[in-house]
């Protein structure tokens, strides 16, 4: 192959890579504006007596904490205000170095309670598991450092309820959440795993572990992750749960059967990513037997959480997060073209590998590859501008899209100021944000590949939302 031959098939090969990619987004995009419209149909029955009132099973929240002394305080008032029959809560303080278990004794009224532990599921040994004297819904388990999905397992291992939530430390809940994340169960028995919206707790105001005011971050980095957040969930996980191809629910916030998760074998303690790891593994394990099943996205339950301000902690999250993405579907390629796989093997397994797993690479290499020629003169400016439009251009039109179905549907954030940030943000995201992001996930991609570990990392809490 001639230079000449290879430089026409790089630039053909990542315009059309780029086309794809945002092409399969605009597909996700339509179906999301489909569902949500269905929704806002049926949203006006909303203020009727609810056939499901008071008859959702019992479930246990498990929140998982390492190091949340800042923030575990106001989510844990937050879960106990929940408009939901029956519940527990299940804090699992994973060996913290700070204050969390002090924070959470004081502001409880901890005392240790002698209680049979059964070991259903493998995990680090525990040191203790308290019960509160002034709210008899909540337990706190005292373990040896293991991790997170460690610690998730020790929940289970010590939950009550068939159903169970894992929430992070930090997340705050609306009061309506549980119940609406629960009715998927309710109107389908196939169902075994519900997720619900992420959306960003910086820049709003957090009152006695209530959101009472919605609020834009005067820090750029996070005001983009409100674009990112809006884009992720409204289109991108709303888009594959209407294909019944949904592989990811957020830790932060999803619902699963106790039981199911027992019999797949729990959270995988050795990657980073045992979140999606679950799922995918859901999937696997399930279209193998056979066996009918739903995993299911809503966008109307929501959970508000705190995101990165900094540039080192925003690097290592989407750094664990890419090689988190890549464990999952290593562990679980069996799916992948499998013969009963279905709409998760054949089209969302194949998608994420090309766009989501190996997409760093061809997007790093496309962005640089391109800017080279175009600055040697090697193409031409009007390819280079084509290039930029299938990078750029799809990128803000995708991202406005995102707003826009926030708009009509939740409008969340009210003020024409709010719109005119958040348009502020989409281009700043395009321009330069994206492209670092790509460099993070790439970085992500190549400490998978060497075999380094990955650790469940820490979070710099700011909790400026949070009134004292």
């Amino acid at each position: 192959m001639t230079w000449h031959n290879l430089i026409n098939f790089s630039q053909w090969f990542f315009l059309t890579y780029f086309f794809v990619l945002n092409i399969g987004y605009i597909v996700l995009n339509l179906l999301s504006l489909t569902v949500l419209q269905r929704y806002m149909a049926s949203k006006v029955l909303g203020n009727l007596p609810q056939i499901y009132t008071s008859l959702e099973p019992p479930i246990s929240i498990l929140v998982p904490a390492y190091n949340e002394e800042s923030t575990i305080a106001a989510s844990i008032r937050s879960m106990m205000q929940l408009d939901y029959p029956e519940y527990e809560i299940v804090v699992i303080n994973d060996g913290s170095k700070d204050q969390t278990l002090e924070e959470l004794k004081k502001e409880f009224a901890l005392e240790l309670f002698p209680e049979v532990y059964c070991n259903r599921i493998k995990g680090k040994s525990v040191h203790g598991i308290y019960r509160s004297t002034i709210q008899n819904n909540l337990r706190v388990i005292d373990k040896e450092n293991g991790g997170k999905a460690d610690a998730l397992n020790v929940g289970i291992n010590v939950s009550h309820y068939p159903l169970f939530c894992g929430v992070d430390a930090d997340t705050i809940l609306q009061r309506d959440s549980l119940k609406r994340v629960v009715h998927p169960f309710l109107e389908d028995h196939r169902v075994v795993a519900t997720g619900g919206t992420i959306r960003v707790a910086n820049g709003c105001e957090v009152d006695s572990g209530f959101l009472t005011k919605v609020g834009l971050p005067k820090n750029l980095l996070a005001l983009i992750q409100v674009v990112e957040y809006l884009r992720a969930f409204l289109f991108g996980r709303l888009g594959w749960s209407a294909m019944s191809g949904l592989l990811i629910i957020s830790g932060a916030f999803g619902v699963f059967r106790k039981d199911i998760v027992i019999k797949v074998g729990g959270y995988c303690t050795d990657t980073v990513g045992e979140d999606m790891e679950l799922v995918v593994r859901i999937h696997r394990l399930m279209r193998q037997q056979r066996k009918p099943y739903k995993v299911v996205f809503l966008a109307d339950p929501v959970a508000w959480t705190e995101v990165p301000e900094d540039i080192r902690t925003l690097q290592s999250q989407r750094i664990r997060w890419q090689h988190g993405l890549a464990e999952s579907l290593i562990r679980n390629f069996s799916l992948m073209l499998s013969s009963n796989g279905g709409v998760p093997g054949w089209l969302a397994f194949p998608f994420m590998m090309l766009f989501e797993w190996f997409g760093p690479i061809f997007e790093v290499i496309g962005y640089v590859l391109m800017t080279i020629f175009f600055l040697t003169g090697l193409i031409s400016g009007q390819a280079f501008v084509i290039f930029l439009f299938a990078v750029i251009g799809f990128g803000i039109m995708l991202s406005v899209s995102s707003l826009l179905l926030e708009e009509i549907s939740f409008n969340l954030y009210k003020k024409p100021t709010h719109l005119l940030w958040l348009l502020f943000a989409i281009l700043a995201e395009n321009f330069g944000y994206r492209q670092l992001n790509s460099v993070w996930r790439l970085m992500g991609l190549l400490r998978w590949l060497t075999g380094r570990k990955n650790k469940w990392g820490e979070m710099k809490r700011m909790a400026t939302w949070q009134k004292e």
